[in-house]
């Protein structure tokens, strides 16, 4: 593990001021989600945000490399942020029905593993950018009855700015490929 003091280079893990950091800025988000301060949760978000949860299904092993959907084929999200901020708007407007009464849900982030980005896998972002993958479980309860579990990973690029960190990319990879929701309002 490099120190602070140690310059960075492409694809290196980060040191443990920035990973504590990193996780820090996950555990914000994940409380102001839970808190339904979206509003606030889209000041996070970078201008140019891509956030994309493709499709999963079931393939034997020798075909693995097609169970995930790629881009412009089917996804759960493919937003940018102002589609966010359009779906946070309707939440606001009481007319998002699948969320009124509104969910209560408990985001858990861990196995957080940050890198420097290369710039040479992701073009258009620098070495001071982050790559970082962690693991999720939101719990989501609805109504009385009404309970979900969402588990998988998340990979996501995050951008210094000179408000902190936002999160620019960012792809959500669900466990389940059939989801028992009866609806998918749940931000992740």
């Amino acid at each position: 593990m490099t120190t602070s003091t140690e310059p960075t280079s492409a694809g290196a893990r980060a040191d443990r001021d920035i990973h504590f950091e990193v996780e820090q800025f996950y555990y914000l988000e994940a409380e102001l989600l839970d808190e339904n301060r979206f509003t606030d949760w889209l000041e996070l978000l970078a201008e140019d945000l891509e956030y994309w949860m493709p499709t999963r299904t079931n393939r034997l092993r020798r075909q693995q490399a097609l169970s995930i959907s790629v881009r412009g084929e089917a996804a759960y999200y493919d937003e940018t942020r102002e589609s966010l901020a359009w779906r946070i708007r309707r939440f606001d407007s009481g007319m998002a029905w699948a969320e009124d009464p509104p969910s209560r849900t408990r985001h858990l982030v861990t196995n957080v593993v940050v890198h420097h980005v290369d710039s040479g896998d992701h073009p258009g972002f620098e070495v001071e950018d982050l790559l970082v993958r962690s693991a999720f479980l939101v719990y989501r309860n609805r109504l009385e009855r009404e309970e979900n579990v969402f588990a998988g990973q998340r990979t996501d690029i995050l951008r210094r700015t000179d408000a902190g960190l936002v999160v620019a990319r960012r792809t959500i990879l669900l466990d389940q490929n059939i989801l028992q929701a009866k609806n998918i309002s749940t931000f992740f």
